[in-house]
């Protein structure tokens, strides 16, 4: 009878055990749900807005909300002038608020834009890196404080803090954690508000400008230095310095030596039809080894494509990231850009290209399609599937296509400025020309290239009128030792 006894209080033992195992983790399952729905919950808010003042908002609100937490604050860094600074501030004392400035390295919010790192103050008067700057203008008293950094493509833009923990409790370390995942969707979206204001301030200040001056010629050379302003300068060579042993038996070197390292030279070339145009061209680095350009079309010329222009090279630059391919880019562009009153488009090519392996993922959004010039020799078109112009129908779906450079090869992005250039007789230059030149400059080093791209335009048209902006982007996959 004993035996059974013990059994039995053996197997509930037994029961009760695994019932309280299978408890925690129902609750664990609960609270990560809890948490993914909270992330959710700030990436619907924090993307319904692209006005930078409304966002901040949105953040300072749903922060305090998901952290039950008595307020909030939103600090952004000037890297001008290397401070803090309170870009909107709410309450009857926001003026007082906006017109602080905190040193990088002053106070809590200042020592995490120093460092990147995040900080939970159970006692705020008690921490060292304390400044009461801001709690005394507001007259409120901060006992516990969260504090994170906004970082976004690398770089620390602001910081995130959180204030007092409601009912007098402590921000634990599964709050701070929390707070850092808001953060990383909220720097994204806070630094395209920011390009987009930067982008409405310039578009103002070239309204307000050109309508102050008396004379067309002032109003074009304003609007030619902004629209310059926005396209990269000079020429740009990315190294895959990454590139370490023997690659000799590597499927993706190339048949480079091992001491070889691979490197992608770029530069380009604009000439508008008038003072300002519709073409341009952006390149710039994504992390160490991939780089990533773009060559477009404004459908029309002058300062309405200029501006179109200047909308679309900043929702290219401030969408962009490192997990995206070209065709997602295009796609994501394009709904930004349709309107449905709108005449304007523009056709456009971008790509990414991995320096190490040759491998250039691109998408052609209605655009002339390029040549590549194999180290051969061999000078080929580069095809591939095509979407419609960005601007023209709000649910395209954009494709990516994929090809490999190999060393010495060179790709060139041009726009039909080229191509479609007109003699005094109205005939065009055409391909079959641009192939020849082509094929004759092969051996010809970036700059010659372009010089003879356009000479060769201008000896043509023999001194016909330029109907058409000129844009060309030239890009060498080549070795150094």
């Amino acid at each position: 009878m004993n035996i059974v006894v013990g059994v039995l209080l053996i197997v509930c033992l037994v029961v009760v055990v695994f019932w309280q195992l299978s408890e925690r983790k129902r609750r664990s399952a609960e609270l990560e749900l809890q948490r993914t729905m909270q992330l959710f919950d700030v990436s619907l808010e924090v993307n319904s807005t692209i006005r930078k003042q409304d966002l901040l908002v949105k953040i300072m609100e749903t922060s305090s909300r998901i952290m039950n937490a008595e307020a909030s604050s939103v600090i952004l860094v000037d890297e001008e002038k290397g401070e803090l600074f309170f870009d909107l501030a709410l309450g009857e004392k926001g003026d007082e608020v906006r017109e602080i400035r905190l040193k990088i390295g002053e106070g809590i919010a200042g020592w995490v834009a120093q460092t990147g790192e995040s900080v939970k103050v159970d006692d705020a008067g008690q921490d060292e890196r304390w400044s009461s700057k801001v709690a005394k203008r507001v007259d409120y008293p901060t006992r516990s404080l969260l504090c994170v950094p906004l970082v976004s493509k690398g770089k620390i833009i602001g910081v995130l803090q959180v204030l007092n923990k409601r009912d007098g409790a402590h921000f634990s370390d599964r709050d701070l954690q929390l707070l850092e995942s808001i953060a990383s969707p909220t720097a994204v979206s806070l630094e395209n508000a920011m390009l987009y204001e930067a982008l409405e301030k310039s578009i103002h200040a070239l309204k307000t400008t050109t309508a102050a001056k008396e004379r067309m010629e002032s109003e074009l050379r304003i609007a030619t230095d902004i629209q310059m302003g926005f396209l990269p300068r000079g020429s740009l060579c990315l190294s895959s310095g990454g590139i370490e042993g023997d690659l000799s038996s590597s499927t993706e070197a190339e048949g480079l030596e091992s001491a070889d390292v691979a490197v992608v030279e770029t530069q380009a070339i604009i000439r508008p039809a008038r003072e300002v145009g519709g073409d341009f061209y952006d390149y710039f680095c994504i992390g160490a080894d991939r780089l990533f350009f773009v060559l477009g079309d404004v459908s029309d010329k002058g300062i309405p494509a200029a501006l179109f222009m200047a909308v679309t090279m900043t929702l290219l630059k401030g969408k962009m990231t490192s997990e995206m391919t070209p065709g997602e880019l295009l796609t994501s562009v394009n709904q930004e850009l349709y309107k449905d009153d709108s005449t304007m488009f523009a056709t456009i090519f971008c790509g990414l290209l991995d320096v190490r392996t040759g491998q250039l993922i691109y998408s052609d959004g209605g655009h002339c399609p390029p040549y590549i010039i194999r180290e051969s020799g061999d000078v080929e078109q580069l095809r591939g599937k095509k979407g419609l112009p960005l601007g023209v129908m709000d649910d395209t779906l954009y494709m990516d296509n994929e090809i490999t450079l190999g060393i010495g090869d060179r790709i060139i992005l041009y726009t039909d400025g080229i191509t479609e250039a007109e003699d005094r007789l109205q005939e065009q230059y055409g391909f079959s020309r641009l192939y020849d030149l082509l094929s004759k400059e092969q051996a010809s080093n970036q700059t010659r290239m372009l010089e003879r791209m356009v000479e060769g335009v201008d000896d043509f048209t023999n001194g016909a009128v330029q109907s058409d902006d000129i844009a060309v982007l030239v890009i060498d996959r080549t070795t150094k030792m």
